[in-house]
């Protein structure tokens, strides 16, 4: 039985090498409940494709009921070549945008670190990437992905013609600023804010609002305005010029994915999404479900257990074990541990032990 006031954890373990990613969380968190005094309660639901073969929708009302009643929530990955016929919102992928929609996770931390130990695996030189630190604020619960869509066939041509509405309120992308500019104050005191305002009127609207709350809440906090091809650009060239990019759900999508190759693999890289103060948080790594590798032992767990670590960090109210655990993690890449795509050969388990081994040390 849960205890009141007790912190819990709901873990979304999804499809393909979900399961096995969060799997080695599990294996971290009991560690800490016996070792580090972290007290919770860990529940877990299937999620996405393996939701929709169990029960015929990739999120049931049970398990949105239980994460919007939970402290904090983990996922793992979704989706799959076995779904991708499914109706639009019978796709696993759906599910996970219901959720975000459903938390309000409007604020999408995606931090890009390269540690010491990696700095040869990016595909850029060492001296372009290591000491890499950049925190990405993506806009999640709006724009493009949620706007108005379809395939329209009634066209006065009769040709077919798709379309995605990309809209944004002011509210939205001044709450979303907000967390930008709070994370900015306690790190270099940098923004960057990134739109296309030169070709897009909801990127000029981007730009005005962020420009104006800037204005009347945060003039000490450095901000500058990129656009987000410019930015893309820049991430390759000079990355170490960003400490914190604020952009819409659409742009934030494919930076973070491209800030992702700057620290050597896509694997490394957890994310947070943030809702308003009091609300569970939704925690998952950046990576995808990687089908061709499912079940083989060979995913890279450590994107999950540095999820999980920010979960402790700005949910679960310990941001010493999420120090603790960012400790441990680079010294196991310190040691030499490596899954397949850092170059290595561990196992999934292995990459865990070596976590453990740290932790313990």
């Amino acid at each position: 039985m849960t205890l009141p006031n007790r912190p819990s954890l709901l873990l979304l373990p999804g499809d393909g090498i979900g399961p096995e990613v969060i799997a080695q969380v599990r294996r971290v968190a009991a560690w800490m409940e016996s070792n580090a005094g972290l007290d919770m309660a860990i529940e877990e639901r299937p999620f996405g494709g393996t939701s929709y073969d169990l029960h015929g929708t990739p999120l049931t009302d049970e398990t949105l009921n239980l994460a919007l009643n939970s402290t904090a929530v983990l996922m793992g990955a979704v989706g799959g070549p076995q779904w991708v016929n499914n109706p639009r919102d019978k796709r696993p992928e759906m599910g996970l945008l219901n959720l975000r929609k459903a938390m309000d996770a409007f604020a999408n931390l995606r931090p890009a670190l390269c540690f010491e130990a990696l700095a040869d695996a990016s595909t850029l030189k060492r001296e372009i990437v290591a000491g890499l630190d950049i925190m990405i604020v993506r806009e999640l619960t709006s724009g493009v992905y949620f706007g108005e869509k379809g395939i329209d066939t009634n066209t006065p041509t009769g040709e077919k013609r798709g379309y995605d509405l990309q809209q944004y309120t002011q509210s939205e992308i001044e709450r979303v600023a907000r967390v930008a500019f709070e994370l900015a104050r306690g790190r270099r005191n940098k923004v960057v804010s990134a739109e296309k305002s030169n070709v897009m009127d909801s990127g000029l609207f981007w730009r005005q609002v962020v420009t104006a709350l800037h204005a009347a809440e945060y003039p000490d906090v450095e901000l500058e305005h990129m656009l987000a091809d410019n930015t893309a650009m820049q991430l390759v060239k000079n990355p170490k010029q960003f400490d914190v990019i604020v952009t819409d759900n659409l742009f934030g999508d494919i930076l973070s994915d491209e800030a992702s190759m700057l620290t050597g693999s896509i694997g490394l890289l957890p994310s947070a999404a943030l809702s308003t103060p009091g609300k569970p948080g939704l925690y998952e790594p950046v990576h995808g479900s990687a089908p061709d590798i499912a079940g083989k032992g060979l995913a890279n767990p450590l994107a999950a257990i540095l999820s999980f670590g920010m979960a402790l960090r700005w949910s679960l109210g310990r941001p010493d074990l999420d120090e603790t655990l960012y400790a441990a993690v680079k010294s196991a890449l310190a040691a030499g541990v490596r899954t397949g795509d850092l170059g290595g050969r561990n196992t999934t388990a292995e990459m865990g032990d070596a976590v453990l081994k740290a932790l313990a040390a």
